[in-house]
């Protein structure tokens, strides 16, 4: 049974906020739409949903960072996005959180991705994307990785948050492998199977089950009651283990928690720590980010994974696109028990 004690998670804290983290990656504005509803359409059977008010939440690769500067970790964003106002909208979010954004780039050929939440009752009923998926040119990719090299001497860790929105090709994510390696800085990336890249050679690698499956090549025949006995689940990070070959491979696994893989390590289980789900908006980007940066802190790879899980537990239980504060991830700890296998 492994575990975290109260004052190393005290410590932890403590360190993040001498740590720096990059995140290069699609970012879009994340747009909720709050109403309640009373009936349903006339028109069609859908319901009718009464405007109340309406947020804007920084997305995708955005949040990332957000997640780190909410747990007190400086971060930088890194991404293309359009000279349009959702641009603005969008920057000025980032800054309002403490992202720097000197590496927020503006091309007049993209326009900036939205995504739009219609949430009634603390249920989101549908979602419209409004989006650039267009590959970034060889220039524009260039420019990126002039702003990323004028930020890397004082960091400790790179996320790489792909979602399938054009800015993460194959020449930057090469690009940032031989930069990170060389100066020993730590590798994250959340992948999208969709996106045909080559992800060997990372520190770490985030898939969700379904994703891991699609990354191994792997029918998922459905989940076993303790993932610690699900042979498909084994094989598939086995696969990606040896294909990829990863430091690390976190699969996380919705209410069942995640799996921690090691090269040669057994896997270890970490159950969720979810009293209540909302909503899983976001989640994945908590995950990634709070690993990273519990690594980045001097955290063990099992820390990392305990420190995650509480921050996913605390996220899942707002509605819409949220982050985990470090007071909030320290009361939970205080009010839960960590069980982790």
């Amino acid at each position: 049974m492994k575990t975290i004690s109260n004052e190393r998670l005290r410590e932890l804290m403590a360190s993040v906020r001498h740590t720096r983290v990059l995140v290069v990656g699609d970012v879009m504005l994340d747009q909720f739409i709050w109403g309640t509803v009373h009936r349903i359409s006339p028109e069609a059977p859908v319901p009718v949903v009464e405007l109340e008010r309406e947020s804007f939440m920084p997305g995708g690769a955005a949040n990332v960072a957000r997640n780190l500067t909410a747990l007190g970790c400086p971060a930088d964003i890194f991404s293309v996005v359009g000279r349009d106002e959702a641009g603005r909208n969008l920057r000025g979010l980032l800054i309002g959180q403490d992202v720097s954004c000197d590496g927020l780039l503006e091309d007049p050929k993209r326009t900036t991705s939205i995504k739009t939440r219609v949430i009634a009752h603390q249920q989101q009923v549908v979602r419209v994307d409004r989006e650039s998926r267009g590959e970034l040119d060889e220039n524009a990719c260039r420019r990126l990785l002039v702003a990323v090299d004028s930020a890397l001497h004082n960091t400790e860790a790179v996320i790489v948050g792909d979602y399938g929105k054009g800015v993460v090709t194959q020449l930057l994510l090469d690009e940032l492998k031989t930069r990170c390696r060389d100066r020993g800085i730590w590798l994250s990336m959340d992948p999208k199977p969709v996106h045909h890249l080559d992800l060997s050679g990372l520190s770490l690698i985030t898939p969700n089950r379904k994703e891991a499956h699609e990354l191994a090549g792997i029918s998922d025949c459905g989940k076993h009651a303790d993932p610690r006995s699900d042979p498909g689940l084994k094989a598939v990070m086995e696969r990606l283990q040896e294909q990829l070959q990863p430091v690390i491979l976190l699969v996380t696994l919705g209410e069942q928690g995640m799996m921690l893989s090691q090269r040669g390590q057994k896997p270890f289980h970490i159950p969720t720590m979810a009293r209540e789900i909302y909503d899983v908006s976001g989640a994945g980007d908590t995950v990634i980010a709070s690993f990273t940066l519990a690594i980045a802190a001097g955290a063990s790879p099992e820390e990392a994974a305990i420190f995650s899980n509480i921050a996913a537990g605390v996220v899942v239980g707002k509605v819409g696109t949220a982050t985990a504060t470090a007071e909030e991830i320290i009361e939970s700890f205080r009010t839960q028990t960590l069980p982790v296998e």
